[in-house]
């Protein structure tokens, strides 16, 4: 038995997947709509989460599906970018949990680790018996922080030094192993380097008060004098160009989850305008609901088409850093649009958290503006197309 269609895949993208793929897909859906859905809003009220859930996601098989490991083929980057829709569709704190422990942590060490330094880490993050993180934005450097990165690294004799600070990183109030990125003092460069939980020097300290993505756990740490082994830097992590070959893959599943907190949003509006019923009638069908509905669902599709091309791209190794930009750019600008219709849609409704879609309008915030904000990629596309630089 394949997956039934989404109600979001307008033109049906999803046909794309190999039947093999879209029973997998159809494993994870009935697995989030079971066991993630009913506690959704709860965990995001709360902002906890539900630890209890990370060996669950293990056993279904969601993690390190990207990577050649242990004799197994990698997934196909569309089944990878349809399994970040899906998770986003329900919950796109769950989808960030997962795309910064598989995407970045994971991917880093994979992408830049030595063949020792994965065997080392890697098979219990894919079993996640052990969670990542990835700390490279600073409490004073987000855009700029290629330029502007000052936690710095020191080496000495078997051991690196690390002092600085980081914000906003996601799983870092509990992650086991958080990819950390630093100037070297001797020769200036960007570096990375794992640290593991509990190293004296370490703090991580949850950020309060934080209204999107609630069920993260974003986290400020602190490096003072924070003593690592030398072989914890990452063999291939030696310059920001490193780190750029990282983001590349993930900005893609960005795009991907924005994508799918639209979608869930425009899914929950068209369930309510049918259900809905003023002066008589289901509020579906009046002129004005349908055209919102259209819009949503022009965006949805749009964006949709933009991230299967992007799949595509990657499989060939053809991707190019600005075509990724101008996707996460778009697809997260298209997404505000998409959640706002749909807040509208429910009217007063729409600002309760039991109808859902203020929550998909709140985290929509964070996805337009976390890895890569919709100016700074527009600027990548701008001196790809013009061949001018506008960046300071």
């Amino acid at each position: 038995m394949t997956a039934d269609l989404l109600t979001g895949d307008f033109f049906g993208y999803e046909t794309l997947l190999s039947d093999e793929e879209r029973k997998e897909l159809q494993t994870l859906r009935d697995f989030l709509d079971e066991k993630v859905r009913p506690r959704v809003n709860d965990a995001w009220a709360a902002a906890e989460f539900p630890m209890d859930l990370i060996p669950e996601f293990a056993s279904i098989d969601v993690v390190g599906r990207a990577y050649e490991w242990d004799g197994r083929l990698p997934a196909s980057k569309l089944y990878g970018g349809f399994q970040a829709l899906e998770l986003s569709r329900v919950d796109p704190s769950i989808a960030t949990f997962l795309g910064v422990h598989n995407g970045l942590a994971m991917g880093s060490i994979m992408i830049l680790g030595s063949e020792e330094q994965r065997q080392r880490w890697i098979p219990e993050m894919m079993s996640m018996d052990k969670i990542g993180a990835f700390a490279l934005t600073e409490p004073e450097g987000g855009s700029d922080v290629a330029r502007g990165l000052r936690t710095t690294a020191r080496r000495d004799g078997d051991s690196w030094v690390l002092n600085g600070a980081k914000r906003w990183i996601g799983n870092g109030t509990f992650a086991d192993h958080v990819v950390v990125f630093a100037r070297d003092e001797a020769d200036d460069a960007v570096k990375t380097f794992v640290v593991d939980k509990g190293t004296p020097g370490f703090t991580a300290t949850k950020i309060e008060d934080k209204f999107a993505l609630r069920t993260v756990q974003n986290a400020d740490i602190t490096f003072v004098d924070c003593r690592i082994p030398a072989d914890h830097k990452l063999e291939g992590g030696n310059t920001f160009k490193d780190v750029n070959k990282v983001l590349k893959v993930t900005r893609g599943g960005v795009a991907w989850s924005g994508v799918g907190c639209q979608m869930g949003a425009y899914e929950y509006a068209l369930a309510y305008a049918k259900e809905r019923v003023q002066f008589g009638k289901p509020i579906g069908s009046f002129q004005l609901i349908q055209d919102l509905l259209a819009k949503m669902l022009g965006n949805v599709t749009a964006s949709l088409g933009m991230v299967v091309r992007i799949a595509q791209l990657q499989e060939t190794d053809d991707l190019r850093d600005d075509q990724a930009a101008l996707a996460k750019a778009y697809v997260t600008a298209r997404g505000r649009e998409t959640v706002a219709m749909a807040r509208e849609l429910f009217g007063g409704n729409g600002i309760v958290l039991e109808n859902n879609v203020i929550r998909y309008f709140n985290d929509a915030e964070a996805l337009y503006s976390y890895e890569g904000t919709r100016e700074m990629n527009t600027l990548i596309v701008g001196r790809s197309v013009t061949g001018l630089s506008a960046f300071v």
